[in-house]
């Protein structure tokens, strides 16, 4: 377990490194922090800044220099554009959800228009991270004959998934030299 640490970290760094000399732009990184009420004060919901990552498919790479202790590589979660609450317009429950996720994003400190990541899941690439995530096929990384494997999606079968190498690399490509018309 403890090479399979190792050579995970290691690909995770080389790309890092390729990504950052491609000058590829990082998404912006958040936690959403819900509405709460303290005392006769209500809060609005808002958007905690935590740093920046790259999306490489069902996985966010931090581009920043993280804490120690605090993980390199999350499961993605929900993606957000900041931007003006506006004016309630009865359209339906999940839209005006959106919308108040929207500017929690913009109350968060983020410029309009700015993609904010959030409820992404930690990764943690250690032999008890490691353990505990493979188990949960509800993650997009699982193990099988002693590699990491990543899922195209959450919950997908990790039968013909490619090793987490192959797949860093095929999204790197598509970051780095994205498709004609892309």
């Amino acid at each position: 377990m403890d090479n399979l640490v190792q050579r995970s970290l290691a690909s995770l760094t080389e790309v890092r490194a390729r990504l950052i000399a491609a000058e590829v732009q990082p998404e912006e990184f958040a936690e959403f922090v819900p509405e709460r009420r303290k005392f006769l004060i209500t809060r609005a919901a808002r958007m905690r800044p935590v740093g920046q990552v790259w999306r490489l498919g069902t996985l966010l790479l931090r581009a920043d220099d993280p804490a120690p202790g605090e993980p390199v590589l999350y499961a993605a979660g929900t993606v957000t554009r900041a931007a003006e609450r506006g004016r309630p317009n009865n359209t339906s429950v999940s839209r005006e959800e959106r919308r108040e996720i929207a500017a929690a994003a913009l109350r968060g400190g983020y410029a309009a228009g700015t993609s904010v990541n959030y409820d992404a899941v930690a990764l943690p690439l250690t032999e008890d991270g490691i353990a505990e995530f493979a188990a949960d096929a509800s993650l997009p990384v699982g193990i099988a004959d002693g590699e990491l494997l990543v899922r195209w999606r959450a919950g997908a079968a990790l039968t013909g998934a490619p090793t987490l190498a192959a797949y860093l690399s095929e999204r790197l490509e598509f970051l780095v030299h994205p498709p004609q018309g892309a």
